[in-house]
């Protein structure tokens, strides 16, 4: 960790998208979903900056005529990585996350991007991809990292503790959604396991074999799973519509309000704790980041007791083996990491070391947490 500084926080190679190429080609495909004699128009494309590597996000203005009059959408196109961009996950299934997004919008208040249209024909832009509006607000930096400043870092301790709150309580929320009656089954891992918890872990497992099936494997993966195995909660609890990438990364925040979750690409169906583990470690590993630079970050933000206390008053449910949701969330994590960097050595932006664990950049955490030398609890 002492080894990264703020300069190895560039941002990833994502894709070899012919940028003006899509945007003709999106321009075409909006028109045959519009009213005829709409004539759209797309001036241009863009990509948010800072956070998100896992998929192409667009943004661009659609200007047509409707009713004599010429109008204007701001709009976001959600498409699924080419092959060729050696892809963080396995699987991208638009259907699914488009679904979801209607379904949570249907059955909650909770803040998501209204849905447009779905496009699983890759013949229209190469690859499969939803349309949704545009939501305004401001996401909390991965790159460079919030913890290391910006404008969740420079606010003042009750404005965060605030967006802490309504983080927590949004994500209650979503998981007071009657899951059965709202139909969300299709978010089942079609894996082996007895419960949704096992499941949930099986389909991580499958996730770590696609991402070591180039033979270079990672212990220290593999002893986290160990772990799991032998510390397996004992109740797993309700199963609840699980987000999945539940950070405040994944935010659009007006204020310190959320104004919309995004990228539902990890959801599933899993037990509560699942997302609330998420949610801490994610801020654990920049706080640790910024640690190692002598850098403050935000220490009493995000921490797993004071976010189980807030869980637990907005949803009447007391969460419960934290540590190892936690350490669950460690390792999900460490997956994602080690595709990342093969990705990054795939754009030339990154060699391999002779350790395999050197690439994932929260072992040292993940090895205190498996020898139980430190707690998020403590």
């Amino acid at each position: 960790m002492s080894e990264i500084g703020p300069e190895d926080f560039q941002e990833v190679e994502r894709s070899t998208l012919d940028r003006e190429q899509t945007r003709a080609r999106l321009e075409g495909w909006l028109a045959g979903r519009l009213p005829e004699g709409s004539e759209p128009e797309i001036p241009e494309l863009s990509s948010p900056s800072g956070s998100g590597m896992s998929s192409e996000t667009l943004l661009f203005d659609a200007r047509y005529r409707e009713d004599g009059q010429r109008r204007q959408a701001s709009l976001v196109a959600r498409l699924a990585p080419h092959a060729a961009d050696v892809p963080v996950f396995p699987r991208y299934d638009l259907d699914a996350q488009f679904r979801l997004l209607d379904l949570v919008a249907r059955h909650s208040q909770v803040p998501v991007p209204a849905v447009r249209w779905l496009e699983g024909d890759p013949a229209a832009l190469g690859t499969p991809f939803f349309v949704m509006e545009q939501v305004a607000g401001r996401v909390p930096s991965d790159i460079p990292p919030y913890a290391f400043g910006g404008w969740l870092f420079d606010a003042k301790p009750e404005e965060r503790q605030r967006l802490q709150d309504a983080t927590v309580e949004t994500l209650a929320a979503l998981h007071g959604i009657d899951a059965t009656n709202a139909g969300a089954d299709f978010l089942a891992f079609e894996v082996a396991g007895d419960t949704p918890l096992r499941r949930h872990v099986q389909n991580q497992r499958g996730y770590y074999a696609w991402t070591a099936s180039d033979g270079v494997h990672h212990p220290i993966l593999e002893r986290a799973f160990e772990w799991l195995e032998a510390h397996w909660p004992s109740d797993e609890g309700e199963t609840v519509i699980s987000w999945g990438d539940s950070r405040i990364g994944n935010v659009l925040y007006e204020g310190f309000e959320p104004a919309a979750l995004l990228d539902w690409e990890m959801a599933g169906l899993a037990p509560r704790e699942v997302d609330l583990g998420w949610l801490c470690f994610m801020h654990r590993f920049f706080q640790e980041i910024a640690e190692s630079v002598d850098l403050p970050g935000l220490p009493d933000f995000l921490r797993l007791g004071d976010a189980a206390a807030c869980y637990e008053r907005a949803s009447g449910h007391t969460p419960r083996d934290l540590l190892w949701y936690f350490t669950y969330a460690a390792l999900r994590h460490g997956i994602i990491m080690a595709r990342i960097h093969r990705r990054s050595v795939h754009f030339g932006q990154a060699a391999w070391d002779d350790d395999p664990d050197a690439v994932i950049p929260h072992r040292p955490l993940l090895e205190r947490l498996l020898a139980g030398s430190w707690s998020p609890l403590a």
